[in-house]
């Protein structure tokens, strides 16, 4: 049993480039009843560019997910892979700032897409906190796909609702021997989204690659796993203080 869940995580760190099988996935355009929308089961039916990925946990927690969207609307979003899934101190972290996380181990740029409207958007955010695309990375997606993501996740939401405060981090390093990246596209991708700031109104960019990076550029262990992945609680500590100038607006009593 530990064998087979060892070889799907692998699975994730690696980039899978296809779909893994998911049971009763439909079309993008289904209209969601009593659950998320699911999953597209052909690449080509995904909005957006790159790598896309299904594995049974994303369905799980977009389930869970759906179930809590009535309590957890009017609340700044926190949306990406696993670095935001497991932020499991958020709500402590942000104590004057109601928070949902929508989070979800393994994901890319083009799967956090897909989801953004009904996990993100119909929340009815004040506020919207995007960290992805180190899977991106690792799977060898372009640095342009992952920012053409970005930007169309912006737009999105832009016609939800204009004033919308949208803060997007840049990537940490990572040194996972097993899912490696190249330095050279990382510095690429993270250029891409500091320039977001200026390319978009009303878009925020939080640093998180330098912060949690040593003076040479190269990932600094403190603030990581022993995966040198994940971050440690360090790690996530550095990334609140990144965030709290930009958080701070919104300040509001604990719902």
């Amino acid at each position: 049993m530990f064998t087979r869940y060892l070889a799907v995580w692998l699975l994730v760190l690696t980039g899978l480039t296809g779909l893994a099988p998911v049971a009763a996935a439909q079309p993008a355009q289904a209209a969601a009843v009593s659950g998320p929308t699911a999953y597209p089961s052909e690449a080509s039916q995904w909005p957006g560019k790159g790598v896309v990925r299904v594995f049974g946990w994303m369905v799980d927690n977009r389930r869970e997910f759906w179930r809590q969207r009535e309590h957890e609307r009017g609340r700044v979003v926190f949306a990406g892979d696993s670095l935001v899934a497991g932020w499991r101190t958020l709500k402590q972290d942000f104590p004057s700032v109601p928070v949902a996380n929508r989070g979800i181990g393994g994901d890319v740029s083009r799967g956090l897409l897909f989801r953004f409207q009904e996990d993100v958007l119909d929340l009815q955010p004040t506020a919207v906190v995007i960290q992805i695309g180190t899977n991106d990375l690792s799977a060898q997606q372009a640095p342009a796909d992952t920012v053409s993501n970005l930007v169309a996740m912006i737009e999105m939401a832009r016609r939800h609702d204009r004033g919308l405060p949208i803060i997007v981090c840049t990537v940490p390093p990572r040194a996972h021997p097993q899912a490696p990246i190249d330095p050279a596209k990382w510095r690429e991708l993270n250029a891409g989204i500091r320039a977001l700031a200026d390319r978009q109104a009303g878009v925020s960019v939080v640093e998180l690659a330098e912060p949690l990076s040593a003076p040479d550029g190269s990932l600094d262990p403190r603030y990581f796993a022993t995966d040198r992945l994940h971050l440690s609680a360090q790690g996530y500590e550095r990334w609140t203080s990144a965030l709290e100038p930009a958080l701070a607006p919104l300040r509001t009593s604990r719902r």
